[in-house]
């Protein structure tokens, strides 16, 4: 039998966090958004994180500790949950630093943003309306105008 392009329980796009303080970056997923190990984590002579790979929800991340070579880039997620209120809160619970406390959103989405103690944000997002296209234009439209912006 042929081996998959795609292993089982990855999707084509997977993210990695090169991160200053994965062990607690790790944490704080587990804390904030219910993360498990996908297999225990591959750790330096040292004690740090070479590589993990969590799953949240159906979806994995790939993370590691900085290093020389690979230096701890910032870099935003964004988190589709059944209930962005209660996840926000415990996230800022878990040690979050907020960004935007959830409100609903003119495409559909509640949504709000916390960053995690490496400096990555998480957009987190719960789903409540699906937006006809015409009528999203319609309301982004309107948006940036009460922004102060052209469209």
């Amino acid at each position: 039998m042929a081996v998959k392009a795609i292993p089982e329980g990855y999707h084509t796009v997977t993210p990695y966090l090169i991160v200053r303080g994965a062990d607690k970056t790790v944490d704080f997923l587990k804390k904030a958004f219910g993360a498990e190990y996908a297999f225990d984590p591959m750790m330096t002579p040292d004690g740090l994180i070479m590589h993990a790979e969590i799953k949240i929800g159906d979806s994995r991340v790939m993370i590691s500790e900085a290093t020389e070579q690979h230096p701890a880039m910032k870099s935003m997620l964004h988190l589709y949950v059944p209930d962005v209120d209660a996840v926000y809160q415990r996230a800022i619970a878990a040690g979050g630093t907020s960004v935007m406390e959830p409100k609903d959103q003119f495409y559909g989405d509640r949504g709000g943003g916390v960053n995690d103690p490496s400096g990555n944000h998480w957009y987190i997002a719960t789903h409540k309306e699906d937006v006809a296209p015409a009528e999203l234009k319609k309301r982004a439209e309107a948006h940036l105008k009460q922004q102060g912006k052209a469209a």
